[in-house]
Formats: C-alpha cells, sequence, structure tokens
C-alpha cells in the first residue's frame, strides 16, 4: 500500500510505502526523498484505507 504526501519542508510530493501489517495506528520518522529533512509520521489504518498525518521532526 503506497501513499502521496506533501513534504513539510520542500513542498515536493512524495510516495511513501505503507505497512498495515504494523499495526493500525503507527507512529515513525522518515526522511523526505527530494530534501533528506525527517518527517513525523502518524498512520492509522481502517480496513482497506489509510490516514497519513505528516509533519517536520523536531
Amino acid at each position: 500500500m503506497t501513499a502521496d504526501v506533501q513534504c513539510p519542508a520542500c513542498g515536493e510530493i512524495v510516495e511513501i510505502v505503507l505497512d498495515p501489517h504494523g499495526g493500525s495506528s503507527q507512529e515513525y520518522v522518515e526522511d523526505c526523498e527530494v530534501c533528506c529533512r525527517p518527517w513525523s509520521l502518524r498512520v492509522s489504518f481502517r480496513e482497506d484505507m489509510a490516514s497519513v498525518e505528516v509533519e517536520l521532526a523536531s
């Protein structure tokens, strides 16, 4: 499963891979593929849908 997210640092749209087998609610840090700034991601899964929130990691 994938999702398109907008980097809060550079504004680019980046496709990320989501793992629904990691639990219904996940939080982790991932770097932007374009500008390499770290993001804080919050992902929630319901049935076949995912909700993704992205902000700059502190």
